[in-house]
Order: C-alpha cells, then sequence, then structure tokens
C-alpha cells in the first residue's frame, strides 16, 4: 500500500487538517527565508488560525447539529414508533376483538350444538333416572306399607306370644290336674273326628254306654264302619312326666323326666288291652286305638323307648295321634261315602225297576184300551 492509499483511507477532516499544517509549515518556511513576506506570513498565520478557530467552532457547531439531528430523528423514530405501534395495536385489538367476537359466536353455536346433542344423550337416561325414583319411591312406599303392616303383624304377634305364653302358663297348669287333661283330650278328639268329615251318631258315637258281662263300659268314642263294624277310640293324656321334663332345668333331669313318661305311655297301652274293648263289640277288629292328643307327646315318648309302637301293636293297641288318627278317619268318611253311594246306585236300580215295571203295565192298559175303542 503506497502513501496515497493511505491518505485516501484517512477522513478527509484529518486529511484537510494535515493538508493546511503542511502548507503553514511550507509557508513558514518560505518566510523565514524570505523576510519581506514575514510580516504577510503573520497575518495568515493570523488568519489561518482564525480559519481554524473558525471550523473548529464550525465543526462544534456541526457536531452540536448533529447531535440535534439525531435527537430529534431518535424523537422523531420514537414517535414514528409509538404512533407505528399505536396503530399496529389498535388495528391488532379491532382484528382480535373481531376475531374473538367470531369465534364466541363459533363457540356459542358449537356450545349450543353440543349442549343439545349433550341433552339428547342425557333424555333417555333423565327418563331412566324418573322412571328409577319413581320406581324407587313406589318401592319405598311399598316398602313402608310393608314395614307398618310387619311392624303392626309383630306387635300383634308379640302380643299374641304374650298372651299364647300366659294362656300356655295357664293350660300347663291346668294340665297337671287329671280330670281337666281328660276333658282336653276329649275335646280335641271331637274336633278331629268333625274335621274329619264325619257326623256324630251316624258315622261315630261319643261316650256310648254298653253293658257287658263284667259290667257296663263307656270308651271315649266308637268309630261305625261301612259294613257295620266298630273301632273303639280311647283317650289317654299320660302328661304328668311330659309336663316335669319341660319345666326340667338340667338335661339329666329332663332325660329323667322323659324315660318315666315313656314308661307312663306303655303304662296306659298295658291298661287298655286289658280291657279287651274289641271283644265287647260285635263285628269290631281285634284292636283298639289308643288318642294321645298331642304329636309330640307321642314323639317324647318314643324317643326314649323306640319299640313302643311294635309292643302296642302286640297288645292289639293302635298308638294315634291328631295327625295318624285325622288319616284314618278320612279313610272311613271316605269308606262311608262310597257305601252312601252304593246305597243310593242299588236305590236308583230298584226306583228305575219298579218304574220299568209300571210303564209295562201302563202300556198294557193303553194297548186294551186301544182295542176296546177300536172294536166299538
Amino acid at each position: 500500500m503506497n502513501r496515497l492509499d493511505t491518505l485516501a483511507g484517512l477522513d478527509p477532516l484529518l486529511a484537510g487538517g494535515l493538508f493546511a499544517a503542511g502548507f503553514a509549515i511550507g509557508l513558514l518556511a518560505y518566510f523565514l527565508f524570505s523576510r519581506p513576506g514575514r510580516h504577510r506570513l503573520e497575518k495568515e498565520i493570523v488568519e489561518l488560525n482564525a480559519r481554524i478557530n473558525s471550523q473548529a467552532e464550525v465543526a462544534a457547531e456541526r457536531e452540536s447539529a448533529l447531535r440535534q439531528a439525531e435527537e430529534r430523528l431518535a424523537a422523531s423514530f420514537g414517535k414514528l414508533a409509538h404512533e407505528s405501534m399505536t396503530r399496529q395495536s389498535d388495528t391488532f385489538l379491532r382484528l382480535a376483538t373481531e376475531r374473538l367476537g367470531k369465534l364466541q359466536q363459533q363457540a356459542k353455536a358449537e356450545l349450543g350444538e353440543r349442549e343439545r346433542a349433550v341433552a339428547a344423550l342425557i333424555k333417555p337416561i333423565q327418563q331412566a333416572l324418573d322412571q328409577t325414583r319413581e320406581q324407587i319411591s313406589a318401592i319405598e312406599k311399598t316398602r313402608l306399607e310393608a314395614f307398618g303392616n310387619i311392624r303392626q303383624q309383630l306387635e300383634a304377634m308379640a302380643t299374641g306370644q304374650e298372651t299364647l305364653r300366659s294362656e300356655t302358663q295357664q293350660l300347663v297348669k291346668a294340665l297337671r290336674r287329671p280330670e281337666v287333661r281328660g276333658q282336653w283330650g276329649e275335646i280335641t278328639l271331637r274336633r278331629i273326628v268333625e274335621l274329619a268329615g264325619m257326623v256324630e251318631h251316624c258315622d261315630f258315637t261319643e261316650q256310648a254306654h254298653t253293658p257287658t258281662e263284667n259290667g257296663a263300659i263307656r270308651p271315649d268314642l266308637i268309630i261305625h264302619l261301612p259294613d257295620r263294624g266298630q273301632v273303639v277310640v280311647d283317650v289317654k293324656t299320660p302328661l304328668d312326666a311330659y309336663l316335669e321334663a319341660v319345666d326340667a332345668d338340667t338335661d339329666e333331669a329332663r332325660r329323667t323326666a322323659l324315660q318315666r313318661h315313656a314308661r307312663n305311655v306303655a303304662s296306659r297301652v298295658r291298661e287298655l288291652s286289658a280291657k279287651a274293648y274289641w271283644a265287647q263289640f260285635e263285628r269290631s277288629p281285634e284292636m283298639v286305638i289308643l288318642f294321645i292328643p298331642g304329636d309330640q307327646f307321642l314323639s317324647a315318648a318314643l324317643s326314649e323307648n323306640p319299640a313302643l309302637l311294635e309292643e302296642a301293636m302286640s297288645k292289639r293297641v293302635i298308638l294315634a295321634t291328631p295327625t295318624s288318627l285325622v288319616a284314618l278317619l278320612k279313610a272311613i268318611a271316605y269308606g262311608w261315602r262310597q257305601l252312601a253311594l252304593a246305597d243310593n246306585a242299588e236305590e236308583i236300580r230298584r226306583l228305575a225297576v219298579d218304574l220299568y215295571s209300571r210303564l209295562g203295565t201302563f202300556s198294557g192298559h193303553m194297548l186294551k184300551l186301544g182295542k176296546q175303542l177300536n172294536s166299538g
């Protein structure tokens, strides 16, 4: 790089300054060597200094003007930027407001559609919930009514249980008396035969006084069979030991009382067998029925003596309770109905034969009358 290139790369002001300095040095050398021009040189130096000062002032003014221009430019640019930003902000806000309004309208429309879609989906569920609510209300109402009825029934049951307990206690006290037990057994027997459909004096007879060679006997019940046979039923209520077993406080005492109860039943079987009622009535099967007015009484005896039924049968005594006696009496009542049907059929046959005979006689008389009318 040569000197010209170096000078060309310098700042114009600096270059001008260097040029002026060089020129001044040259003039100074000239005036130093030329005395007549010294005063002129000094004058020019003064002028140059003035010009330099003037140029410095101009540079300062230029710099000040440049700073002011920069400040005004910055202010103008800031103002323009502010105005531009304000306009852009207003435009953005306007566009954003418009866009937001459109989005709100679109969102409202979509929300309405979604609400309708959700309502369409929820409607069956709501209907089902309403139906379920109605059903639950009906069920709750029914439950309350049922609960009220159950409560009333429980209260009635409690009252009934209390009454039953009181009456049972009274009954237990009463059943401890032999005469009361006998009456209770006879009443129970009568109710059973009536339940079986039998009619007093036709199908059965109570307390029939029957004279025999050994004196008069009076069995509790005589059942009349369709073939004019008779079955004797006698009521026995051996409950002393059974009631003691019910009131027993220990298992051993209860077991002892039940064993004695079984022995008492066996004793009644022997007593009834010794009376031989079947020998006192014509056409009576060789057996007698011993009626115990309670299945639990016989069950308790059988639990201690399982062979009691066979022992009684061997003595021609049939042990019967309300359950088994009802079945036997219904069978006998059925036989009576069949016999009544047979008797009715026989009566109908006899009446039919008699009617046929009379119709034959009537027809003969009519034929004879017709012949007489024709001959006359």
